[in-house]
């Protein structure tokens, strides 16, 4: 028994990679919506593999470069393909759709960075790559008025490009990681996570974009007045 629950996390991380293959699947043969929820399922699982592997004790090298690895497709490859579909479908029979691909190789980028930088503990640098795949796979239950960034082709190239860019900006954007649950060392957790529940309430899977652009806002709102 005790070596099966050893290998949860590396299944938990696989879960995550499987999640990611039949969401790039899906984003070619069915609507996209069907590939947002893989996305969110792909997130479910990267935040318990890491959790179990604490609990249980069984962090390894081996774990973290499957972790990363399983990221790359179901945070980078996916959303990439999403955002491609996309363009196809509104810019046929030009080159447009390609710059999708952007959003995969910028996060390519991010995650090897990440993989190398030991500072990245409380906080991140750029913006994390489950974060903006459930941004640009979260924009496809976009309703009106806001629908009308998902039917322009120059609003979804702004979106890939300036999205790729800040996967490797130097931002620092809080970590939802929690060393004790006291309010005055975690208010902006706090904060975010009651803002993120009231977004959900109201906007239902449409305030799932709305919460990331929060994160960012809250994130640089935060860093701007520690500074003053």
């Amino acid at each position: 028994m005790k070596s099966i629950t050893q290998h949860l996390p590396n299944i938990l991380t696989l879960s995550n990679l499987f999640c990611g293959c039949i969401g790039i699947l899906l984003a070619r043969e069915f609507p996209l919506y069907a590939s947002a929820y893989l996305v969110w399922l792909a997130c479910a699982f990267d935040f318990f593999d890491g959790f179990a592997a604490r609990m249980l004790k069984t962090t390894s090298t081996i774990g973290k470069e499957l972790d990363s690895l399983a990221d790359m497709v179901s945070f980078g490859v996916l959303p990439a393909v999403v955002m491609f579909t996309w363009l196809e479908k509104l810019s046929p029979e030009t080159y447009i759709p390609y710059i999708a691909f952007l959003i995969a190789l910028f996060s390519a980028l991010r995650l090897a960075k990440f993989n190398v930088d030991e500072n990245q503990t409380d906080s991140f640098i750029g913006l994390p790559t489950p974060a903006n795949a459930l941004f640009i796979t979260g924009l496809v239950f976009l309703d009106a008025p806001f629908d009308f960034i998902t039917s322009s082709t120059a609003s979804l190239v702004s979106i890939s490009i300036i999205f790729s860019l800040l996967l490797v900006a130097p931002l620092d954007l809080f970590a939802l990681k929690f060393k004790n649950f006291s309010w005055a060392d975690n208010k902006l957790r706090f904060t975010f996570i009651g803002l993120s529940v009231l977004l959900l309430g109201w906007k239902q899977a449409e305030g799932v974009p709305l919460i990331i652009l929060l994160y960012i806002i809250l994130s640089l709102t935060t860093r701007v007045l520690a500074r003053k």
